[in-house]
């Protein structure tokens, strides 16, 4: 399975009043194995950062004004998503901005060219209700170093989140995980021989006569206290085994 842990930075809050994306990020996972395989894009939104929104990400103006619009990395952005889950924290604010962008260019939107799209942010509230369950609060819950993160980045949260998606859904998708989903904490890339059963013959260990004898006797007391309606009683014995 190919997931993406995907997150924007933007000019503000609203999409629908014309701000715009800056940065995105994109973490990709196969089989819950981080891949190293990632993307990372800046964009000139064309339009100055409110004032809050700036001190957030850091992304100036002057930063951004010679790196590539929207239209030109849209298709780049779009083959990388390719039928992938896309795996985001808060997803209706990131997917609001990506549609309005493609809205833009005409080219649908974001469900158009993925496979799904899961919200970490509800899974948190369903595991943690009535907490903090901002990506903040989730790293210090599930013991994520977030230490690095000063300022807001596309590509480092998304990094994050990929660890506290790991951390919430461990057990789900498989038994001990490490960190990034490795079972058993071993090495990423190691290979293992499949194992046919089929070749080991199981031995049957048959009940001996006082074995049975006890078995019958437990069986008519549990049918007197179920008042005689206990099925088994109603079945065949089986064939006795050579």
């Amino acid at each position: 399975m190919r997931q993406i842990f995907f997150d924007t930075e933007t000019t503000g809050l609203e999409a629908d009043k014309g701000d715009r994306i800056i940065e995105v990020g994109c973490v990709e996972m196969v089989n819950r194995q981080l891949t190293g395989n990632n993307l990372h894009l800046y964009i000139n939104p064309e339009r100055a950062s409110h004032e809050d929104a700036l001190r957030v990400h850091g992304l100036t103006e002057e930063f951004l004004s010679d790196k590539p619009k929207f239209a030109e990395i849209v298709d780049q952005l779009l083959a990388f998503l390719a039928g992938a889950e896309l795996v985001i924290h808060n997803a209706p604010f990131d997917i609001g901005f990506i549609n309005a962008e493609l809205r833009r260019l005409r080219r649908g939107v974001l469900t158009d060219h993925v496979s799904g799209v899961r919200d970490t942010l509800l899974m948190a509230r369903d595991l943690f209700p009535g907490k903090a369950n901002s990506l903040d609060a989730l790293c210090r819950r599930l013991e994520v170093d977030n230490t690095k993160r000063v300022l807001h980045g596309a590509l480092l949260d998304a990094e994050l989140l990929a660890d506290v998606y790991i951390r919430l859904t461990r057990g789900q998708d498989a038994l001990l995980m490490d960190d990034h989903g490795d079972a058993g904490g071993g090495d990423a890339h190691a290979s293992f021989e499949a194992v046919d059963l089929r070749r080991f013959e199981l031995p049957v260990l048959r009940a001996d006569a006082a074995e049975a004898e006890a078995h019958a006797k437990l069986l008519v007391e549990l049918d007197k206290a179920a008042g005689g309606a206990c099925k088994w009683r109603t079945l065949e014995p089986a064939e006795p085994v050579a």
